[in-house]
């Protein structure tokens, strides 16, 4: 499945890209095995991924669990966690 990924705040600068069309094998069904798909792409994503569970996933800009397929997405954005103020 391609995909365009959008990278937001400290997770963009830690990889080092705003966004990117990726390939996704067919064992990414999940927003977690996405993430844990992307952590072995190198260092940059390891690093912005390396606590995947405070990581925030949204497909098509709405934020989904990481238990829920990915399956159908134009657009995946990931985000850090988000702090108030």
């Amino acid at each position: 499945m391609m995909v365009k990924l959008v990278y937001f705040a400290w997770v963009r600068e830690r990889i080092d890209k705003p966004e990117e069309e990726i390939e996704l094998p067919d064992s990414v069904v999940t927003a977690r095995d996405l993430l844990n798909y992307l952590k072995t792409l190198g260092e940059g994503y390891e690093a912005a991924l390396q606590y995947p569970e405070v990581i925030r996933v949204a497909v098509n800009q709405e934020h989904i669990d990481h238990d829920e397929p990915i399956a159908g997405a134009r657009e995946i954005g990931i985000f850090p966690p988000m702090t108030g103020g």
